[in-house]
């Protein structure tokens, strides 16, 4: 039995959880705090909007990814967030693409951030938006601000825009083409766009102020030339406007009423500000919360595409890897992941939340639903001597104890057995409670069986097999069984066992912020070489052998475990861990 150790969460979305008592255990059980008010700072800003009247009434949100790379379990927390507050308050949320760095961007991430948001659960019906469509109309505003003296080309080299923005204690100075006249900047814009200049030959600047302390106010860049097919637009455009210049005016253009974003965009808030009033259009409100932040975890799109060119990982959904499409492959469920995110809540500063609490959540989920089977991962055969040679008995065995409705299955017993092998020790501790020599066990959903002779490999002297007798009186369920042993094994008939390759994950990473770059600079190193453990030779219950990608199970005492969906073929499914029955990485850790 499990002793339940609450744990509390800050307003920050800190885990701080205290331990009410000892467990042999050692399981956590997290819980929110029910102080914990129901609504967070965003969904009070909403409301008073509604009550105002502010937006007539109106809420509007979007996701706005840019399909530069897979999404991670950060972005799911912005899913969660936009998608939630639009079902909240019968609003709309968009699914907006921020594609306007074609030398990055792919289709194939388009369609990977497509999957992942419904696979999350959420749906754009007929909102689904480029930012690439509004090309045209992000060159007018431009256009706009040239014709109103607020833009200008700029014919310094990057490396000369960089030393001239200044620093954060130092000034910076203006630019010696800041002054050309309208009409010159209008003719150095156009030929930019037919293609006369070289990359980084020249660039159309923001003309606002040079010694603003908000460095994103000092003449930022609004477009480049970048000749490069974009993936939707083709060869039609070689310069692309940049990204500040391009999110705010498209949640402008979407008539967006709650732009929400994390804190990293607050010090560009007055430049999106500056940018709609100077255009003198339709202005959202912008809102930052904190980004989410995991030990043990890397959540930057650029280190996990290092990640996956450096070969550390198989691709983006490897099953280590933070993204959506690896969470997946291991078998997370999207429901364990919308109630991770709604456990941490939403915050207006940076914390970082224990990985734990996320298994949490995602055993929590795979308790209620998923069907219980046996495995032997590691086989130690069983011979049971007093046990008919040639018979073969069908046990019942529930699917699921917490779930009435999930019914039973029939397992085949016979007189050769395999046990996991660290189920068994020759010389067992103290509080050792499974199989040795002399002592008995259950085997679970059969018979109490005791150890009677060990046998060994001549030349190693590793035990290759257990000699043992069973008692015909003590068949689990029936009216004679009443004794009572402190042990119960999980175990495989030998001749109906089916051969599965399973996959054991940990950790991907060592340290517990491998993102501190000046802690650890050379991000391959932090790698962890045991987070990956493949067992070509276990074993599954013969009724699993075709279960296909995506079906989930309790490996009993073992885990839980998904059919990998990319690697398994027609009745040899691959198994992967998805998380362990309890959290076992902070012993591993320690070690």
């Amino acid at each position: 039995m499990f002793l339940k150790l609450r744990a509390l969460f800050a307003r920050q979305t800190k885990l701080m959880p205290f331990t009410s008592g000892g467990s042999s255990q050692g399981e956590k059980i997290l819980q929110k705090d029910d102080s914990e008010s129901s609504t967070n700072f965003i969904q009070n800003i909403v409301e008073e909007d509604l009550k105002t009247q502010k937006f007539e009434g109106r809420v509007h949100t979007r996701f706005p990814p840019e399909p530069n790379g897979y999404l991670h379990i950060g972005h799911a927390k912005s899913i969660c967030l936009n998608f939630g507050l639009a079902a909240q308050y019968s609003g709309k949320c968009n699914l907006r693409f921020d594609d306007t760095n074609p030398s990055k961007e792919e289709e194939e991430y388009v369609k990977a951030i497509m999957e992942d948001v419904r696979w999350l659960g959420f749906d754009w019906d007929d909102r689904l938006y480029f930012s690439s469509e509004y090309f045209d109309q992000l060159y007018e505003y431009a256009v706009r601000l040239i014709q109103k003296g607020n833009a200008y080309v700029d014919a310094l080299s990057p490396q000369q825009i960089r030393e001239y923005r200044g620093t954060l204690t130092q000034s910076g100075r203006n630019s010696p083409h800041r002054d050309r006249s309208v009409e010159e900047n209008l003719d150095l814009f156009e030929r930019m766009r037919a293609g006369d200049f070289a990359e980084g030959e020249r660039v159309l600047r923001a003309k606002i102020d040079m010694a603003s302390g908000n460095l994103n106010l000092r003449d930022p860049v609004l477009y480049r030339v970048l000749k490069v097919a974009h993936h939707r637009t083709g060869d039609k455009w070689c310069i692309y406007p940049m990204y500040d210049f391009t999110h705010g005016q498209s949640d402008s253009l979407e008539q967006i009423t709650h732009s929400i974003c994390t804190l990293e965009f607050e010090d560009h808030r007055p430049l999106y500000d500056w940018f709609l009033k100077e255009l003198d259009i339709y202005r959202p409100q912008q809102i930052e919360f904190a980004r989410l932040n995991l030990n043990y975890t890397i959540l930057s799109k650029r280190k996990l595409l290092q990640l996956v060119q450096e070969k550390h990982v198989s691709g983006w959904d490897d099953p280590r890897m933070p993204t959506l499409s690896g969470m997946r492959r291991r078998g997370y469920p999207p429901e364990a992941i919308r109630d991770f995110c709604d456990r941490i809540g939403v915050a207006k500063s940076n914390s970082t939340v224990d990985f734990a609490l996320l298994e949490y959540c995602v055993r929590e989920d795979l308790n209620k639903t998923s069907s219980r089977v046996m495995a032997v991962i590691r086989p130690l055969k069983v011979v049971i001597e007093n046990y008919p040679e040639d018979q073969v008995e069908e046990l019942t065995a529930e699917n699921n104890p917490g779930d009435p409705d999930a019914g039973f299955r029939m397992m085949p017993f016979s007189r050769v057995l395999y046990i996991e092998q660290d189920d068994f020790m020759e010389d067992p501790p103290k509080k050792f409670f499974r199989l040795a020599l002399g002592r008995e066990v259950r085997l679970k959903h059969a018979y109490i069986i005791k150890c009677e002779r060990v046998i060994k490999n001549e030349n190693t002297g590793e035990v290759v097999e257990l000699r043992c007798t069973y008692d015909p009186e003590s068949k689990s369920g029936s009216s004679m069984d009443g004794r009572k042993v402190k042990g119960t094994l999980h175990w495989l008939s030998v001749d109906h066992a089916q051969p599965a390759e399973v996959r054991l994950y940990n950790h991907l990473f060592l340290n517990e912020n491998p993102a501190d770059e000046k802690e650890y600079p050379d991000l391959g190193a932090g790698v962890n070489p045991d987070s990956l453990e493949i067992v070509k030779n276990g074993f599954i219950e013969p009724f699993i052998k075709n279960a296909v990608g995506g079906d989930r199970f309790q490996f009993l005492r073992l885990g839980y475990f998904c059919v990998d969906n990319k690697n398994s073929p027609p009745g040899a499914p691959v198994f992967n861990r998805t998380v362990t029955l309890r959290d076992t990485w902070a012993k591993i850790a320690k070690k």
